[in-house]
Formats: structure tokens, sequence, C-alpha cells
């Protein structure tokens, strides 16, 4: 067998599974608490250990992704609210961020305080169509260089000064990373270029920079950060499929929808948004989640007429319990019927904003009604029996009263051999080892 270890050093979890690439099957799987109070690498070593227990092999590749010590924080700063800056937060968003802040227009005094203390990791910088204006972008890069920034920027505005303003920044001291334009025209959202560019100063800058571990080791393994693994593991199963793709991963602290969707007319028609339609999306919801996020969810769904106020009342010692100890596991049938509500719940309110892009100043959303498979991702999906997860997509699928359009006929199933993220890792170097992993553990099941 040739074979090839896959991990993903998650915040709380570090999760190491074992690919067949001939094959495209898991062989092997473990999971370690991720030992982020002394090196990460600790954990990241005794789960892959468990996994490959019995194997009798040496010299495995490994490929690994990480959320851990927070993630990604990603700040865009764009031209105006509804165009460049929305722009570049979906690209953000694309690229496996967690988009801390948005800034639009020109950068003054106040503003330039309100992005220090966001603490991004990272800077995208965008702006103007190519051809078009020009000031803004160039009065932000000159903000930022005469501030003497020093976290990364990747510039991707306007192309007719891209050589001018990374230069300048470069001057300044500001590292900075150039790459072609987001919006090129209106209504042209090209993502790819961004999107690499920020893979790139993510493993280059931010992994190191967190002080996850002692030595270079762990940043030479880190190939990404997990929600764009993901996105790519979803990209890849989108094609396997032919067809519309969502996904829905509940976590502890947000939840995070995937979509992958066919364009079509409405790229052109005359109904196009202004800021570009990204067929392949992921939209993070920082309020909705099992643990540290729980109470969230009450209030979003009391907000979203799900709960009244008297049941969001009910469950509210639940919620807080849940908040306050993030490492609590439900161990009777009465706290697992908590969780499963509270999934259920974080589900339909995720997947309801996805749709409808609310929140997020968009003005159309997301059209899922051709979506053909509904994957369901996160531990109280995978850990939970089939009856239950199986229960909760279906009340996710059964929820026509959101104000958007949802999956009218879609099948639902659960990732519960963690194989999304994997399949992304593996994408760039064996697509056919990806597709066939991801086919065989998803749509067999």
């Amino acid at each position: 067998m040739t074979l090839a270890v896959c991990a993903d050093v998650g915040s709380t979890y570090t999760k190491a599974a074992v690919v067949d690439l001939a094959a495209g099957v898991l062989v092997g799987a473990a999971s370690a608490p991720t030992t982020v109070g002394s090196d990460v690498l600790h954990g990241l070593d005794a789960a892959v250990t468990a996994a490959t227990a019995g194997l009798g092999v040496r010299d495995v590749p490994w490929y690994v992704c990480s959320s851990a010590g927070g993630g990604l924080r990603l700040a865009v700063i764009g031209y105006e609210p509804l165009v460049t800056a929305q722009a570049g937060r979906r690209v953000g968003l694309s690229a496996g961020a967690h988009v801390v802040h948005v800034a639009a227009g020109r950068l003054g005094a106040a503003d330039l305080a309100a992005l220090r203390a966001s603490r991004p990791d990272v800077v995208l910088l965008v702006g103007g169509t190519d051809g078009g204006d020009a000031d803004t972008v160039t009065h932000n890069a000159t903000r930022l260089a005469r501030a003497r920034w020093r976290r990364p920027v990747v510039y991707a505005g306007n192309a007719d000064v891209r050589e001018d303003l990374t230069a300048l920044l470069a001057a300044a001291g500001v590292p900075v990373t150039g790459a072609e334009n987001v919006l090129p025209r209106i209504g042209v959202l090209a993502p790819a270029s961004a999107r690499a560019a920020i893979r790139e100063v993510f493993l280059r800058h931010v992994i190191g920079g967190k002080r996850l571990s002692r030595g270079s080791r762990f940043a030479r393994l880190v190939r990404a950060a997990t929600p764009d693994a993901v996105l790519t593991g979803v990209e890849v199963l989108a094609d396997t499929i032919g067809g519309d793709l969502a996904v829905v991963d509940v976590g502890g602290a947000t939840t995070d929808v995937y979509s992958v969707l066919t364009p079509d007319e409405r790229a052109t028609g005359p109904g196009r948004e202004v800021a570009g339609s990204l067929w392949r999306a992921r939209t993070v919801e920082g309020d909705l989640g099992m643990r540290w996020s729980a109470p969230g969810v009450l209030r979003a769904a009391v907000e979203e007429r799900l709960l009244t106020a008297g049941d969001a009342d009910a469950l509210a010692a639940d919620a807080d319990r849940r908040a306050t100890d993030p490492a609590f596991l439900a161990v009777d049938d009465t706290q697992r019927a908590v969780d499963a509500q509270v999934a259920t719940l974080a589900a339909t309110v995720a997947l309801r904003r996805h749709a409808r892009g609310a929140g997020t100043g968009e003005r159309a959303g997301r059209d899922l009604r051709d979506v053909r498979l509904l994957v369901g991702s996160g531990g109280v999906l995978r850990h939970a029996p089939t009856s239950v997860s199986g229960q909760v997509l279906a009340a996710v699928l059964a929820d026509h009263a959101g104000g958007w359009a949802l999956p009218r006929a879609a099948a639902a199933v659960v990732d519960v051999d963690y194989v999304l993220a994997a399949g992304g890792l593996l994408a760039r170097e064996h697509r056919a080892a990806a597709g066939a992993l991801l086919r065989h553990h998803l749509r067999t099941h």
C-alpha cells in the first residue's frame, strides 16, 4: 500500500487519518487532545502514532492543517461596503479565515485604531476595479505604511497600481504579498489568486507567529488552515458528484456552512450582484456553537422564531453550563437530547443565514434549491447515533420558514470518518485519491 497521513490540529482535538492512496480508503484513524499549552507537536505525534499503530509503516508523508491558536484572523480593507469590501470578505472566508474586521473607504485615525484592536493575523487590502478608482486604495496603503504596520498584508486591489503600492508597503517594512484583483470588473469575483496568497501568508507568517511549537517542524508540516482544507475537500466532492452541494459543520464555538453551486444565467443576468457571485463559498457564524456559543444559539433561535422565549428560558441553564465548561460531555439521555436540540437549532439558523446572506450586507443570498447532497460535520454529529444525527439533518432540510429557498430534494450524510479535511489536504498532489476517498466514505454511507 502507498499510504499518507492526514491530520487536523484543532483547537481542542487533533485528528489523524491514514489513507491508502491507491484504494482511496481510510486504513487507520485516531485523535488526541491538542496540546496548545505546551507544544502542539506532542498531541499531533500522539494522534499519528495511534492512527498508524499496527500498520508497520515508516517514512509516510504527512499532510497537516491547523486551526489551533484561533486559526487565521483576517481584516479586510476595501473601497466601499457593498462592493470591494464585501468581495474581499467573501474571498477571506473562502481562504479559511475568520474575518474579524471589515473597513471601507479612506482609513482615518479611528479606523486604524479599530483595525489594531481587531488583532488580525493578515490584512487583505482591496479596492477599485482594474483601471478604475485608485485613490482610495492608494490612500489606505499609504496610511498603513506611515502607521508602521507590521502584520502581513495581501494586496488584491486595482491591478494598475499593484506594483507601486506593494513597493510602497515593502519599503516601509510591511510584509506584503501581491495578488490579482478580487474584483477586476463590476460583477466579476475572482478569488483564486488572493486565496492562494492568503494561504501562503498563513503558512509563512501566521503558523510560526502563533508560537504553537518551539521548533520549525510544525510550521513545515502545515499546508493549510483547516477551513481552507475543508472547502477544498467540499470542492472535490462537488466535482465528484457533479452537482450542487452544501456542508454544515457544527463546532463548539462556530457553525460553518460551505456550499458549491453550479454557475448559471445568474452569473450574467440582470439580477447579478455588483460584488460578484462566489460559487464556492463559506460562511462562519460566530454566535452559533455547541459549547462556547451555546447561549448565542438560543438567542438566534428566538430571533428566527424557532423557539419561544419560554422555550429558550427552559434551556438557558444547560446552554450556560456548556459555555462555562467547554469540555462538558453529555453522559445521559437528557443531556444528549439537549445537545441534539442545540445542534439542530445551530445548523438550521446557520443554513438560513448562508442562504439569504443575512447580516453580511449582501443584497442576494445563495440559491440552495438544487443542492443534491447535504453533509453534516462536527463532533456532535460524528459521535451521535445515526438516528440522532439523521434527525438533526432531516430537521434542517425540512425547514422552509427562513425567508430563503433551501434544498428541495437533498440526500443527507454525516462525515463520520472526518474525510473532508483529508480530501482537501490530498487534493493538490493526489486529486484522484482525494476524490475516491470522499466518494467512498460519504457517498456510500
